[in-house]
């Protein structure tokens, strides 16, 4: 049974996404406004090359924020039900924590921390 709802699942998902986009596309609204094509930043015409490199440095510095931001998130339930659920809890979010502290010394030796 588990492969078939799977299955299911994947076939429901699938016709939901198409019988969506096929909705949109014969109820929806479409313009043919010149405006709608025209780059968008700020109402202010774009000076110079537009297609600039950023430095990957930026992206891995948000990804570990990200990492840590939603570690929170996850401690704060957890704080709030430890004493009801025990030793269990505690041990599973030591192993939790030792996760996102690997991630964070491979980050370190990365050097994804540094700034610009």
């Amino acid at each position: 049974m588990g492969s078939v709802s799977i299955i299911v699942l994947l076939f429901c998902g699938i016709i939901f996404a198409v019988l969506a986009i096929g909705v949109g596309k014969v109820f929806g609204l479409s313009s043919t406004n010149p405006e709608k094509g025209q780059p968008y930043e700020c109402g202010i015409e774009t000076q110079g090359v537009t297609w600039v490199q950023f430095n990957v440095g930026y992206y891995l510095y948000s990804l570990v924020f990200l990492v840590f931001d939603v570690e929170i998130v996850f401690l704060y339930p957890w704080a709030t039900v430890l004493k009801e659920i025990g030793m269990v809890a505690f041990i599973e979010i030591l192993f939790f924590t030792m996760f996102l502290f690997l991630g964070l010394l491979y980050a370190y030796k990365k050097k994804a921390l540094t700034w610009m």
